[in-house]
């Protein structure tokens, strides 16, 4: 029983601890323009260069919409504005860490 318990244990912490490493992050305060990619995407810009691409869980982005940040520094689950509704971010890939 406590081997059980004790492989249960450490594989809980192995999948939470890879999530925290493929985790991604990035300052969005320098990004100067979105494009919504599609309804579910929004990539971020500084001048011409991407700087993140933002994957929304539960809202619908068109390229009219209105965007607003909660804080200039952005990761996976946390949530922006979009339209005066607050989206959870599901998936955020930064430039720097690898091509979208």
């Amino acid at each position: 029983m406590k081997k059980s318990v004790i492989i249960l244990v450490s594989f809980s912490v192995f999948i939470s601890s890879a999530n925290l490493v493929l985790g991604d992050c990035t300052d969005l305060s320098r990004a100067t323009s979105w494009y919504a990619q599609d309804e579910r995407t929004i990539i971020y810009y500084a001048q011409n260069a991407p700087v993140a691409k933002i994957v929304l869980q539960d809202c619908k982005v068109s390229p009219s919409s209105n965007i607003r940040l909660t804080k200039s520094y952005m990761c996976d689950g946390d949530r922006l504005i979009v339209d005066g509704q607050e989206c959870a971010i599901m998936t955020l890939t930064s430039a720097s860490s690898g091509s979208f």
